[in-house]
């Protein structure tokens, strides 16, 4: 048939032809990205093909083919130069811009997979023709998946298994991979998988094995992890010891003073946590003290200088226990040690102290000179008496006994001492003056005298 009357011939005739001829191979060379190409359901697909054409040829004829076995190869369409034929059973899905070979499919269905094959001839001096391949595979976007756990209630260290199920309810092709902690995991003596990799187990689980796991399900055109899971393993208890807050410990003897309470803690690593019992031994006995993490010792009701304990651990899940042996040595009060530490003042103590004694004292004198200073106020502000308050005239009827007025004067010192004073004479009436330097009680102490020696008066 001569390619030159591609308008004019049925498409079923061509693609006979191109079925005769299928084999043949000249210098054109037809190319493509990949010979495999993935597609996403409902979305477009473009079928790259490159090919040198020469620019004295003639004429240029595509052709593409859709195989699908068992069924016969379907002629999608093809075209001369530009001119383009379409088969009417596809002509609303593929489309070409010729002379550009790419297959353009508008919308992928799951019936669009198989192998897509073009042919092109060119037509110049010499007829030229090549053929290219191209897979086209159509999947759908997975969903995020979902882990299922076996047990979901928790397993038991070297005696259970743990088994993992991962689904993704929408996706095709998919492939699942098992993370742990983000790494992925691989087969081992006690990890073994499915042949799709959607189940994992454990067998039997381990204390190592506790940890965040999670699934990545993928395929050609998405990826999507589910949500982490981490499974319930109990084991232990391990590692089993006893500290305390206070004493010198050497080995798994603890030294402590006389009068001192100290408080020892038992832990271990274990799940569910430990239930634990103190024990005190003592020749051929055992006696339980307490239960619980820990128990506080008072040294001064022990009553011994050495006393060994024992700490018993014991997990409820696992039915595993363990115990461990410590001494404790009750020393006396080293006074020397006690002297050194009550002469060894914390330096922020002193500073503390000495701030302080400073404080009260500036407080002590503010107060002081505030007082002082109150006390002068009020003593300038006084109404002073005149001196006459000081001269009291006594007011004799002249039958008095000068003994009866005894003590009746004021206590006090005359002002002026240079001033002649007051004083009354025996026997008269009337006040004399005389020259008299002291007190009024020098006078009062002189009448009684006078008045003794004139009994007249």
């Amino acid at each position: 048939m001569d390619p030159r009357s591609g308008p004019n011939s049925s498409l079923k005739s061509i693609c006979i032809s191109l079925l005769l001829v299928f084999g043949t191979s000249s210098a054109l060379k037809l190319t493509a990205p990949s010979p495999t190409i993935h597609g996403i359901k409902g979305q477009p697909l473009t079928l790259p093909i490159h090919y040198d054409a020469n620019a004295s040829s003639s004429g240029v004829q595509i052709i593409w083919l859709l195989e699908r076995p068992p069924a016969p190869p379907a002629c999608l369409l093809t075209s001369y130069n530009h001119t383009l034929i379409s088969d009417l059973e596809f002509q609303h899905k593929f489309t070409m811009n010729p002379p550009n070979a790419s297959l353009l499919i508008n919308s992928l269905h799951t019936s669009d997979e198989g192998n897509y094959t073009v042919k092109v001839n060119i037509q110049g001096e010499t007829t030229m023709s090549a053929t290219q391949k191209i897979q086209v595979t159509v999947h759908v976007p997975v969903s995020q998946p979902i882990i299922e756990s076996e047990p979901s209630y928790g397993t038991v260290e070297n005696v259970g298994n743990l088994t993992f199920k991962c689904h993704a309810m929408e996706g095709t092709r998919v492939q699942y991979l098992w993370l742990k902690n983000g790494s992925p995991l691989q087969q081992s003596s006690s990890y073994s998988f499915s042949k799709d990799n959607s189940i994992f187990t454990i067998a039997p689980v381990m204390k190592k094995d506790i940890g965040n796991y999670s699934c990545l399900a993928s395929n050609y055109v998405s990826e999507m992890e589910s949500e982490n899971i981490t499974p319930i393993i109990y084991y232990g208890p391990y590692g089993l010891r006893v500290i305390s807050d206070k004493g010198l410990k050497v080995g798994e003897v603890f030294t402590i003073a006389n009068g001192e309470a100290v408080r020892f803690d038992c832990s271990a690593d274990s799940n569910p946590p430990n239930t634990c019992a103190w024990i005190q031994r003592g020749n051929n006995s055992m006696e339980i003290i307490n239960y619980g993490t820990h128990f506080k010792l008072l040294s001064e009701k022990v009553g011994q200088k050495t006393v060994d304990y024992l700490c018993r651990a014991y997990n409820n899940i696992t039915g595993k226990g363990e115990e461990t042996q410590f001494t404790v040595i009750i020393t006396p009060i080293d006074q020397e040690k006690l002297s050194q530490i009550t002469s060894s003042l914390s330096p922020l103590a002193a500073i503390t102290g000495v701030s302080l004694f400073v404080i009260l004292s500036i407080c002590f004198i503010f107060v002081w000179k505030k007082y002082q200073l109150h006390r002068a106020i009020q003593w300038k502000l006084q109404p002073r008496r005149p001196s006459t308050e000081y001269r009291r005239t006594p007011i004799y009827s002249g039958h008095e006994d000068a003994i009866n007025d005894f003590g009746i004067y004021e206590f006090v010192s005359l002002p002026d001492s240079a001033a002649p004073h007051r004083v009354i004479t025996p026997g008269t009436n009337s006040l004399q003056i005389q020259d008299v330097n002291g007190t009024v009680y020098e006078v009062i102490q002189f009448v009684p005298e006078q008045m003794q020696n004139d009994p007249q008066s």
